[in-house]
């Protein structure tokens, strides 16, 4: 298997996870706007620290996962109602996201760097979330578990979680000041997204009773 499969696909995973506007990027931002982007980068470095050992340890419990047909195929009936219940919420019941304004003290770069850390190790979402993307892109055969490429794929999703929260700490102003296209359609945008790969994941539990 190519190398770049797992880069792309863990770099994309990434993106996806992290850009919905949330506590950690909004928090990014903020750093950003208050206090400048070198304190910025060094919470964004904390976050992701701790996202690659998130995604290392997903990864881990997906390989066991793999090798029990049943758990995979409960796991990605649970996917697909999980990514069924975001799509409505996001298409039909979320309101439109509004910048909430807070107040950030000036820090050290220290303290940032572990702050990140601190909000990165409170979100448990990533671990569930990596396992159901690595074991599904395994049945698709776009994922294998073996060390180069599961190496490969964590540094792919370290890299697409440094561009989704350096797009913030980038482009939040621009954003803040005026209404911009993105973010007035941020949840359709989600809920589309997640309605594709619940489509997806459909198709791939109807193939496997099915087929």
């Amino acid at each position: 298997m190519a190398l770049l499969t797992p880069l792309l696909s863990g770099f994309i995973a990434a993106f996806i996870g992290i850009i919905p506007p949330g506590l950690i990027n909004m928090t990014a931002a903020k750093v950003n706007m208050k206090e400048g982007k070198k304190n910025a980068l060094w919470f964004v470095a904390g976050a992701i620290l701790v996202i690659f050992f998130q995604v290392s340890l997903a990864v881990l419990f997906a390989q066991v996962i793999d090798n029990r047909p049943d758990v995979v195929t409960l796991l990605r009936e649970v996917g697909f109602a999980i990514f069924s219940i975001l799509t409505i919420y996001f298409l039909f019941i979320a309101k439109e996201p509004k910048a909430k304004k807070s107040k950030i003290k000036k820090s050290s770069k220290k303290s940032r760097f572990f702050l990140g850390m601190l909000l990165s190790g409170l979100n448990f979402f990533p671990i569930p979330y990596y396992v159901v993307v690595s074991v599904t892109l395994a049945s698709y055969h776009l994922f294998a578990f073996e060390n180069n490429i599961i190496f490969t794929f964590v540094f792919g999703s370290v890299l697409g979680s440094f561009a989704a929260l350096y797009s913030y700490i980038g482009f939040f102003g621009r954003i803040e000041k005026k209404t911009d296209y993105l973010m007035r359609n941020m949840n359709t945008i989600i809920g589309s997204i997640t309605g594709l790969i619940a489509i997806a994941t459909l198709f791939n539990i109807l193939s496997y009773y099915f087929g």
